[in-house]
């Protein structure tokens, strides 16, 4: 039997925001590997195991998922959102580089999910319209210094900024930081998007002026939305709507 390994991304929580593509692959294979809360999402079947693990082992968890394509499963790697976007198509892909030889030759695809900016982007209106960038706020994997780099040219720049991982239990302060960055390079009515659990059945969305935004206002499941200079909101009766104009005059 031919083996294989497909990284997909199964959106951001509600079913009808898995891609075709994906739920066909699933169907197929023999293997599923990912984190503990993601692969729960899989529903069991006769010739699927479920392989789940605990956050932080990405390396470990591609390790194995490879080794199980080189003997002839059908391996199905998860992700929540999209693979590709602060998940696991890197971290297999860094597995692949320096690892054996023949796990280069292996029949390996990545399937592209709905990230949660895109989600919470379409939930608001347009908020990232023009050009944007997207920013981890986690410092695991990079030190800090180097985030708040990123949020202050990005603040010059005059990007609209989606942040993931906000504000974690372990570091609270990180986003308490980005706040004093932001109010140090952008003006106080720029508008903020906090998008929590989005198209779950707890999902809650706000919007603020980063005037009075806090760092309660996010967690590990609140993607936040920073809008540029020119990001607006138009009000009306129900949810407004916010978002950033196609165009910026000389």
């Amino acid at each position: 039997m031919s083996g294989w390994l497909r990284i997909v991304g199964l959106g951001p929580g509600a079913e009808a925001l898995v891609t075709p593509e994906v739920t066909a692959v699933l169907a197929e294979a023999t293997d599923v590997v990912g984190y503990i809360p993601y692969v729960a999402r899989v529903a069991e079947r006769p010739g699927l195991t479920l392989h789940a693990s605990d956050n932080r082992v990405e390396i470990d968890r591609s390790r194995h998922a490879l080794e199980m394509a080189a003997d002839g499963h059908r391996v199905v790697v998860v992700s929540s959102g999209d693979p590709g976007v602060f998940a696991m198509a890197s971290a297999v892909f860094e597995t692949v580089d320096s690892g054996p030889r023949a796990w280069r030759d292996l029949d390996i695809q990545v399937l592209p999910g709905i990230t949660a900016m895109l989600a919470a982007a379409a939930r608001a209106g347009a908020p990232l319209g023009h050009d944007f960038c997207c920013i981890n706020l986690s410092d695991n994997l990079k030190p800090w210094p180097l985030i708040e780099r990123r949020l202050r040219l990005a603040a010059q720049a005059d990007f609209a900024m989606a942040f993931y991982n906000p504000r974690s239990k372990s570091r609270p302060e990180g986003f308490e930081k980005t706040l004093q960055i932001l109010r140090e390079e952008c003006e106080p009515e720029r508008l903020i998007l906090f998008a929590r659990a989005v198209s779950r059945p707890d999902e809650a969305l706000r919007i603020a002026h980063l005037a009075e935004a806090t760092p309660d206002m996010a967690d590990m499941q609140t993607v936040v939305l920073v809008g540029s200079s020119r990001t607006r909101l138009i009000e009306r009766d129900g949810a407004p709507i916010v978002y950033t104009p196609r165009f910026t005059p000389e």
